[in-house]
């Protein structure tokens, strides 16, 4: 059974959750429960099942828009895509962007069955095989893996929904039908308490097995740092102010001591960040170690064993064969890369920042995130420099060209061309669901607002938030962030340096909401609109684009199939 091959997101074709009140055998290649349960491998399909639940973004909208594109990140270059009922007033309980919902719930279905259903087996007849013992412990360690997935599958649903049904055992149909919602709280409650009392029970490393090593990589599996990744998460969110309403502190100590425990935990085992940034999405990222250092849990995704072209179809650029534009970083989102040898703000004095020459002495994230006028982009032998400006070759007024005047790199792997005679069409890719990067970040915004001060330590927490928050400035050739910054001013950086460390992984559309600060990052989207002159000239002009904002929309409406279906629901509110 080839577990490293858990994360083969659109083609899992093994057992589905079924939506009637009992699973459906037959539709694990129409075999009945007696069989599945006879084979190690058979009862793994479910778990394959689980794994291929979890949510990624690589473009999950209609034409390949992907939430970023929702938020001050990027915008579509697309007119018409599903992606701008987020802020056109599209968006409603008819149209209630629901995919999440049934999603998890599947998961969630697939993953009771499995603790119910599925434990205690022996698998007698298999006992003189070779690596019994090996499988043996697999299959006891399952359970383990569904109840960190089953709590990563909620976590999903609080953060967009708030409180949501809590189904911990299998359900009749009639049953589902009826449960309402628990709150908030006792959701979040249910995802730490999970984390907690199964830490110290999953496997602790699975790329270190010793004696139950079977010579099959199995990186891709939730281990103990996964599950301690998801609990600080958790608790930082019920920590933020969309889950906090009235303002406990004490929730903040509990998410900095769980964001350190990962730490302490990730560090004891060789783990911090990659060397390069861009590195984090290389094709090989998920078995090179010295980027599998920083990955803590991932979401592979290919269509084959050479890869897939999903990102670069999305995101390469209008005027290259097989470009369609895509998610198109905005104005807002580059504004947001410091300069490179003072380590201030564009918007600082004495930055050293040129409006003229607006891409020079940045930080490097910048290159490697977004792609400007000028670049050699995509990257693959006889592409041609971008050409962003007005009537360039990958400028407007082309269909599908970039409103902002920007490409998206990241994600992308730059050497595959889309061209019909290209030797080089696919890789692979992996969408990274937490990693170290993201946990510094974490650690800093929680000791930052339980102990008030950037600068704040104590015999808990010796790390300060500025400390920590440094990290991925450091790594990237960045100057850490200067001592005795006041509060203020130190969240404004906190939340700029979450902005660009974390673009276009899935984090701003939600960090916003936790915040409650739309009104000030999603209302004004800019775009840059570049002109050329005859002597070549490129001039700089910025165009403020408005959004609609409602505050209803911190959290999503309950779709109104379920709302239809199941009379004990109740609707979030402002979407009645």
């Amino acid at each position: 059974m080839k577990l490293n091959r858990l994360f083969i997101g659109a083609l899992a074709t093994l057992a589905l959750a079924s939506c009637n009140d009992k699973m459906e055998y037959k539709e694990y290649n129409i075999y009945d429960k007696d069989y599945i349960t006879k084979n190690f491998g058979n009862v793994g399909g479910f778990m394959t099942d689980i794994y291929n639940t979890v949510d990624y973004d690589f473009g999950n909208y209609s034409g390949g828009a992907m939430q970023a594109s929702a938020t001050d990140e990027s915008m579509y270059s697309k007119l018409g895509n599903a992606i701008d009922d987020f802020y056109n007033g599209g968006w409603s309980a008819s149209n209630a962007k629901g995919s999440i919902w049934n999603s998890m719930y599947a998961g969630i279905k697939t993953c009771n069955h499995v603790l119910g259903e599925m434990q205690g087996l022996d698998f007698e007849e298999l006992k003189l095989n070779a690596d019994y013992g090996a499988q043996m412990y697999r299959y006891e360690h399952y359970q383990y893996e569904c109840r960190f997935m089953r709590a990563y599958f909620y976590f999903a649903l609080v953060r967009q929904y708030g409180g949501v049904p809590l189904v911990k055992q299998e359900i009749s149909a009639e049953e589902a039908n009826t449960i309402t919602r628990s709150s908030a709280d006792d959701v979040f409650k249910f995802i730490i308490d999970e984390c907690n009392d199964i830490q110290g029970k999953i496997t602790e490393d699975y790329s270190n097995l010793g004696q139950y090593a079977t010579g099959t990589e199995e990186s891709g599996r939730a281990d103990k740092l996964a599950v301690l990744a998801l609990k600080a998460r958790a608790a930082l969110y019920w920590a933020s102010p969309l889950f906090n309403s009235n303002g406990d502190k004490e929730r903040y100590h509990t998410a900095a001591t769980y964001a350190k425990e990962l730490l302490d935990a990730a560090e004891a085992r060789g783990k911090g960040l990659t060397a390069k940034y861009a590195d984090l999405w290389d094709a090989a990222s998920f078995n090179t170690p010295t980027i599998m250092k920083e990955i803590l849990f991932g979401r592979r995704y290919y269509k084959n064993s050479s890869g897939d072209n999903l990102v670069e179809t999305n995101n390469y650029p209008a005027g290259i064969e097989g470009g369609s534009g895509g998610n198109c970083p905005t104005q807002n989102l580059v504004d947001a890369y410091d300069m490179q040898a003072t380590g201030l703000s564009i918007h600082e004095a004495g930055s050293g920042y040129d409006a003229n020459n607006p891409y020079a002495g940045r930080d490097p994230r910048l290159a490697a995130t977004v792609a400007v006028n000028g670049d050699q982009w995509p990257t693959y032998s006889g592409a041609a420099k971008l050409e962003t400006f007005q009537g360039g070759i990958n400028g407007e007024p082309l269909t599908g060209a970039t409103p902002t005047g920007y490409y998206l790199k990241k994600l992308c792997n730059g050497a595959i061309s889309l061209a019909s005679n290209s030797k080089l069409k696919e890789s692979r890719h992996t969408w990274l669901t937490f990693r170290m990067g993201e946990a510094y970040l974490n650690y800093a915004e929680a000791v930052f607002k339980y102990l008030g001060s950037a600068d704040a330590t104590s015999a808990e927490f010796p790390m300060s938030a500025r400390e920590a928050a440094s990290k991925t400035r450091l790594r990237a050739g960045m100057p850490a962030f200067a001592e005795g910054l006041d509060a203020t001013t130190f969240w404004t950086k906190l939340q700029n340096e979450r902005f660009v460390e974390l673009a276009f992984e899935g984090h701003r559309f939600w960090d916003v909401r936790r915040w409650k600060e739309a009104d000030k990052f999603f209302k004004n989207i800019v775009e840059m609109k570049l002109t050329k002159s005859d002597d070549g000239t490129i001039t700089y002009k910025r165009q403020t684009i408005s959004r609609q904002w409602n505050d209803k929309m911190y959290l999503f409406p309950i779709p109104q199939t379920e709302l239809m279906k199941n009379p004990n629901l109740t609707q979030n509110p402002g979407w009645e």
